[in-house]
């Protein structure tokens, strides 16, 4: 079997994308199982030296957060191939569970489900954003559904909030249905994308399908960036408010996008679950917005299906 850093033992290969391979693997230091995220030698040679240091760098930022919601991040390091620069790889906890994209593939979910899911997902991203990291690829695919709650995996390609774009030949790191409008037209990654991608998650699990119809990726990007979402059917029980922060979530206008922390409180809110939110500056601590319908309309509680995901208290 292959190693890596005379230390990691790779033992079988569990995922594989256009710019990376992830392997089960084996810490032998520490005698932990781990995954090991390794960029695809194309790849590698595309990025140089620089790309590398660059990955180097994101996943320093990613090692900073400690979330439950979140996939921690352990090592970095860089892997020898003959005739080529080294190869880097990323070793990050080994999530087991099943994802929010094979989940979907049988159908919406049911509203509770979905609601507490992405409470969960915004939890770990105001834990990232309070570290001025972005995640950058928010998808159903990088959401894990384990016995304890959803995890949030992929941060080993973050980036730091405004940081000048890694990509390369004018590429924009993400899923197209997922990428904020403004990425399209090269600005940053900032915690408002991740919010947009947010929306995306949270409307895909509500409906079942995404927020606009297109054939091609092409299509796609021009109906995110000119046309608004198609509106979500109102769903007996389901607070007004989720359809309402959906909406704002999408908005092609990122400072009319609320903050991962408002957001995860108000889906915390409106399945009475708890998650757990970064320690902030209540001197400048964002106020949440008051509820878009009144107190008599409002539903006094709701209960989330326990089976598939996990209350976190604060």
């Amino acid at each position: 079997m292959r190693t890596l850093g005379g230390r990691y033992r790779l033992v079988h290969r569990i995922g594989l994308g256009g710019m990376s391979e992830v392997w089960r693997g084996h810490d032998g230091v520490l005698d932990r199982p781990v995954a090991v995220k390794i960029m695809a030698p194309a790849v590698e040679g595309t990025l140089g030296e620089v790309g590398v240091e660059l990955v180097r760098t994101e996943a320093r930022s990613a090692a900073r957060l400690a979330h439950p919601n979140v996939a921690a991040v352990h090592d970095f390091g860089t892997s020898p191939v003959p005739g080529r620069l080294d190869v880097p790889y990323i070793v990050m906890e080994l999530v087991e569970g099943q994802t929010l994209s094979a989940h979907l593939a049988a159908g919406p979910l049911d509203w509770r489900i979905g609601v507490r899911v992405c409470a969960e997902v915004a939890a770990g991203l105001a834990a990232a954003h309070a570290e001025k990291v972005v995640h950058r690829d928010i998808k159903p695919a990088n959401v894990m559904l384990t016995p304890s709650g959803a995890k949030v995996l992929d941060f080993g390609i973050a980036a730091a909030v405004g940081a000048a774009e890694s990509e390369v030949d004018g590429m924009v790191m993400g899923t197209p249905a997922y990428v904020a409008p403004e990425r399209f037209e090269g600005h940053p990654a900032t915690p408002s994308a991740d919010m947009f991608a947010l929306g995306t998650l949270l409307y895909h699990c509500l409906a079942g399908r995404l927020p606009w119809r297109a054939r091609s990726n092409t299509e796609l990007i021009a109906a995110q960036c000119q046309d608004d979402p198609e509106p979500l059917p109102r769903t007996a029980g389901m607070p007004p408010e989720v359809l309402d922060l959906v909406s704002r979530c999408l908005d092609r206008d990122p400072e009319a996008r609320p903050t991962a922390l408002v957001a995860a409180l108000l889906l915390a809110e409106a399945v009475d679950a708890r998650v757990y939110v970064p320690m902030i500056d209540l001197e400048t601590a964002p106020v949440v917005p008051p509820w878009t319908t009144s107190a008599a309309e409002a539903p006094t509680s709701s209960a989330a299906d326990p089976s598939h995901v996990g209350r976190h208290r604060a």
